[in-house]
């Protein structure tokens, strides 16, 4: 997922995940121009954070999900992979801490900030973390099960929500706060959340059985009662080339009276990552 992180007024950094011949990542950036995203200025040479030791959570790859600046450090949230044998793989957060900017990151601590429990027993992941009021509001991606589709076993997991008095220690269950539309839903992908005239706003990606991915968009007065406005989102797939198929994992950037969506192409970005200019709300 494409994570922006404004270094000054002219550079943008965007953090995404670099994956090698096995499909392993890890967590790299890429600067862009701010007045000009399609300008990449500089590309990381390594990585920020590489994969965790054998028999962690996240020793099969890694991926950013949300920066978010306390005092002179960075906090990064990420995702950490682990296979599976009954299911093809664990999804669970882990919390990285910079304290030169960015370039650098080291694991606060080798658990998932938030792991496993009763009710989201494979997945709590893929997290928004946005603090306010002296609290911490995460949204992310909980639940327990798979379901065989054709042949193919895919992950089932609601919006969740949660708070923290540190956005280190979390409770051990979210409550739901974005449920599927219909049967076609299985899944979401990394919520993005924003202020708006007093009111919340975020882009999420929606799973589908026959679609693949696609963006959705909601409003909320208070961030856990939420509308969907899916149709309001006015971005599809391409006709032909590298966003044909899907896009997801949205991210939102306001520069001087500018608004960009970054997002995934086909193959949940294999094709790499781009951006749309919005036109009006």
């Amino acid at each position: 997922p494409p994570t922006p992180h404004f270094l000054n007024d002219q550079v943008l950094r965007i953090y995404v995940s670099f994956c090698d011949e096995n499909t392993i990542g890890r967590i790299g950036y890429v600067e862009v121009d701010a007045e000009d995203p399609a300008k990449v200025l500089r590309v990381s040479s390594r990585p920020v954070l590489d994969i965790g030791a054998p028999g962690a959570f996240d020793e099969n790859g890694i991926l950013p999900t949300c920066i978010v600046p306390i005092e002179d450090r960075l906090y990064l949230y990420y995702v950490g992979y682990q296979l599976g044998y009954r299911v093809r793989y664990f999804q669970f957060e882990g919390l990285a801490v910079s304290d030169d900017s960015g370039e650098s990151f080291q694991r606060y601590q080798r658990t998932p900030v938030i792991d496993r429990s009763e009710n989201e027993l494979v997945n709590r992941t893929s997290s928004f973390v946005m603090r306010e009021g002296g609290v911490f509001k995460m949204w992310y991606v909980g639940g327990s099960d798979w379901q065989d589709v054709h042949g193919k076993m895919l992950p089932v997991y609601k919006l969740r929500y949660l708070e923290s008095p540190d956005g280190i220690h979390w409770p051990a269950e979210g409550r739901v706060c974005l449920d599927f539309r219909d049967a076609d839903e299985h899944a979401f992908g990394r919520p993005w959340v924003f202020k708006r005239a007093e009111r919340y706003g975020m882009f999420y990606s929606v799973r589908t059985h026959s679609r693949g991915y696609r963006l959705g968009y909601a409003e909320s007065a208070d961030g856990l009662n939420w509308k969907r406005m899916d149709e309001k989102v006015g971005l599809d797939v391409s006709p032909t080339g590298w966003d044909s198929q899907m896009i997801a994992y949205s991210s939102l950037v306001q520069h001087r009276g500018r608004t960009y969506l970054f997002y995934n192409g086909n193959n949940c970005g294999e094709t790499g990552f781009g951006y749309a200019l919005l036109e009006a709300w």
